[in-house]
Parts: C-alpha cells; sequence; structure tokens
C-alpha cells in the first residue's frame, strides 16, 4: 500500500514538475548550489579534521617537558617549549615508559643512486628510533624496520618511500640495494607502501600537511654520520652554535612520542613526567618547576591549531549560503502550491485527506531535493577542482570521498524536506469547498 502510493505521489510530481518547468529548474539550481557550496567546504574539513591513526590515537601521546632557563619572559604554567632536548629525549626513550616510544627530527640528506646517470640530489629524510614504524602504522611493501640494536649501534641502514623506490631502482623490491649519502652507503632494508598522514601530526615543524619523508634511518646512525637536521630548534643558555645537536646542549629540537597500552594509563604517565621533571629540578638541569605536557593526538592537533581558520569559517559561510538558498525554495514551493489551489481542492472533494496532501506535497519536495543534491555533487567536485589548484598546502588533499558523497544526498534530501514542510502544510489547509465554487 505504502509503496504505491509513494509511487503515485512521485507521478504526480513528475507532473507537476513538467506543468511547471522554469520553477522546477529554479527550485533545483537554487538546493543545487547550497548543497554543492556545503559540500566542497565540509569535504575539505571532513579531510583536514579526521583523526590521523584513529586506531590508537587516545593512547598515544606528544610529550613536553619545561627544560627552559627562567628567563625574564617566563610565566608559571605556561606552554613549555614544544620539543626535547636530546639528553630528556634519550633518557625518557631508555626508561622504556610506554608500551612503545619514539624521538625524530627530520632532515635533508644528499643521496646519489647506484645509477651514475640520476644526479644526486637532496631528500626529504626522517631520523627515528625503531618504535617509529610501528607506532604510526606506516605500511610496507616489502622488508621491515630496523631494530633497537640497529638504534644502538648506528646500523647504516634505511627504508625509503615508495616515490623513492620508483625514483632511484624503478620500484619493485629493492631490499639490499645500496644508496649513498655523503659518500657512506646505506643499504636498504624496508620499502614503503605510498604512505601520507594528513595531517603530518608527528612532526609539525614540518609542516602541517607537508607530503613526508622519503628516506627513513636511525637516529644515531644520522647523529653519527652528522647529517644535518632541519624543523624547529630552540636553544637558551650558554648553548655552542657549532654543536647544538650534541647530547647535554641546551637546545630543544626532538619530537618525543609515547604509546601506551591503554588511555588508562594517561595518568600515570603524566605523573612519570612530572617525577622527572622534578628530579632534572632537583638535579639542577631544569630551572622551572615540573610542568610537562602528555597530550593525546586530537588534544594535540586542536592545542596547536592545525585545522586553518578559513576553512572554518568558510564553512559557516556555506551553511549561511544553503540556508538563503532554503529560504528561495520554500518561496518558490508556496507559489507553486498556491497555483495548483483548484487542483488540491478536486483531490480533496474526491477524498483525499489533509495527509495524503501533506505527504504529496512532502514527495515533492523530496524528488526536488534528490534532483538538487545531484547538481550539488556534481558542483562540490568542482568546486574541489577548483580546490586543488589553489596555493594552499593542503589543496592536494581535496578530495569527496563515499562517507562524503553519502552526506551530500541526505543533506539535500533533509533540506528539501525542511524546504516542503511549510508549502505542504499550506497545501494542505486549501479548503475543498472554497476552491470548486472558483473553477
Amino acid at each position: 500500500m505504502f509503496a504505491s502510493m509513494f509511487a503515485y505521489y512521485l507521478d504526480l510530481a513528475r507532473r507537476s514538475f513538467r506543468r511547471s518547468p522554469g520553477l522546477s529548474v529554479l527550485m533545483v539550481l537554487a538546493l543545487g548550489l547550497g548543497i554543492g557550496a556545503c559540500m566542497t567546504t565540509l569535504s575539505v574539513y571532513h579531510v583536514l579534521s579526521a583523526d590521523p591513526i584513529p586506531s590508537k590515537s587516545a593512547r598515544m601521546l606528544n610529550v613536553q617537558l619545561d627544560a627552559e632557563n627562567r628567563g625574564g619572559d617566563y610565566k608559571p604554567g605556561a606552554e613549555p617549549t614544544l620539543q626535547l632536548t636530546r639528553y630528556d629525549a634519550e633518557t625518557l626513550l631508555r626508561e622504556k615508559r610506554g608500551q612503545r616510544q619514539v624521538l625524530m627530527t627530520g632532515g635533508y640528506v644528499p643521496l646519489q643512486a647506484e645509477d651514475t646517470k640520476i644526479k644526486p640530489f637532496f631528500a626529504p629524510s626522517r631520523f627515528a628510533s625503531a618504535d617509529f614504524f610501528t607506532m604510526f602504522e606506516a605500511p610496507f611493501a616489502y622488508g621491515a624496520g630496523w631494530d633497537a640494536q640497529a638504534d644502538a649501534e648506528a646500523a647504516r641502514v634505511v627504508v625509503i618511500s615508495a616515490q623513492l623506490n620508483e625514483r632511484l631502482f624503478g620500484g619493485g623490491d629493492s631490499r639490499g640495494r645500496t644508496i649513498t649519502a655523503k659518500g657512506v652507503p646505506l643499504r636498504v632494508i624496508g620499502v614503503l607502501k605510498p604512505w601520507r598522514p594528513v595531517p603530518h601530526y608527528f612532526d609539525l615543524t614540518q609542516g602541517k600537511y607537508s607530503q613526508g619523508a622519503e628516506l627513513f634511518l636511525p637516529f644515531q646512525t644520522a647523529m653519527q654520520l652528522r647529517f644535518g637536521s632541519s624543523g624547529n630548534m630552540n636553544c637558551w643558555g650558554e648553548a655552542n652554535p657549532a654543536d647544538r645537536r650534541a647530547l647535554n646542549a641546551p637546545c630543544a629540537w626532538l619530537q618525543y612520542w609515547v604509546e601506551l597500552a591503554s588511555p588508562a594509563d594517561v595518568a600515570g604517565y603524566r605523573d612519570y613526567l612530572q617525577q622527572y621533571s622534578k628530579a632534572q629540578l632537583e638535579a639542577g638541569r631544569f630551572q622551572r618547576p615540573p610542568n610537562a605536557r602528555a597530550r593525546p593526538v586530537m588534544d594535540w592537533l586542536v592545542q596547536q591549531e592545525v585545522l586553518p581558520a578559513d576553512v572554518k569559517l568558510q564553512v559557516w559561510l556555506a551553511f549561511g549560503f544553503l540556508l538563503v538558498c532554503l529560504t528561495n525554495t520554500v518561496g518558490l514551493l508556496l507559489a507553486t502550491a498556491l497555483r495548483r489551489s483548484g487542483e488540491i481542492g478536486v483531490r480533496r472533494a474526491l477524498g483525499a485527506t489533509r495527509k495524503d496532501i501533506f505527504a504529496q506535497f512532502l514527495v515533492e519536495a523530496a524528488a526536488l531535493g534528490m534532483a538538487g543534491g545531484a547538481l550539488g555533487v556534481l558542483l562540490a567536485w568542482g568546486g574541489l577542482w577548483l580546490v586543488r589548484l589553489s596555493p594552499n598546502s593542503y589543496a592536494a588533499l581535496a578530495q569527496m570521498d563515499l562517507s562524503m558523497l553519502g552526506l551530500s544526498l541526505l543533506l539535500s534530501l533533509l533540506a528539501s524536506v525542511a524546504a516542503g514542510l511549510l508549502p505542504a502544510w499550506r497545501a494542505a489547509g486549501v479548503t475543498p469547498a472554497l476552491q470548486l465554487k472558483t473553477q
């Protein structure tokens, strides 16, 4: 019964659209423009605000320690320095209070391929401890990362990205091949699949939406070979400009992350950091009271304001534009309903109830909404294409996935039904006797 009535209402909607093609096109266009603008901005927002590692983001913590001197601008309880000193990072790594822990930094390494036809070039690199690949769920096409022993021995091994593997070796399994960096041969032990965490949350100093590293090697290897690092470095006190990366240098330049067994362990790990800071204060290394931070991934991204403010503003503006489009659609639907008062009166006289008329006009509004949603999806794809042409660092990430496609159609349906409520209520209130007298 319901299916037959729904089909009947759809047929009435088709006839109505054919009688008033101009108004129908205007309504579809208004809804399509509003949905297209909303879904363009929502798709960008969805990509940039998504959890980059949802399987364990609540138990992965970024660590900060307040190791700076008491300067003139010191404020108790203020946000500590962004990164850790090498001494603190290596001490925390050695004490292993988490399930996994990683110290790391970025850099650019000059490379020479086996193929002499390839000119030397600088590759964006990451110098990290052994847990890096497991903690951040880096996908391997071939091989694996190094172990803690390779860390300790400063082994001459590397893992390379899919892009670098294609550039140097033409793709395929390149384990055992050699890359020369500053005259030192490094053996390839692993090749990653294409991998680009969004945002680049584990090292924001390299750019929030950077492409990421192409070469990965043990931190101690990079230090032994004196590979240059890049990113933020904050020094205080008597730091030797020639040796700011030395073990005891008063410079913060390393990112440190810890993965715990469960979110319930977060409080205990924060207590450990506070006790560590207290011990360093008593030893004379720290001058400030304990002020450690250990934030889960999503809290870290919020604190660092990773989501661009202009993206949030664009979402609000797009929804405002959708509201304007819906207001115009309501007016057009009301005009359509008033023009069909005679038809409604005849249907009421033949036995149609107010509920039947209300349902009929809601189905017509929903049909318009689906047509507007289809147009909106096409406009959103066009809008995202324009975003990808922009110079923003996140431009290449502007894509619409299946979840956003489904949301587009759902939003258009809900918006059109909401716009159709008032016209449907007015249509259901038409008095049949009055309309029949005027026919």
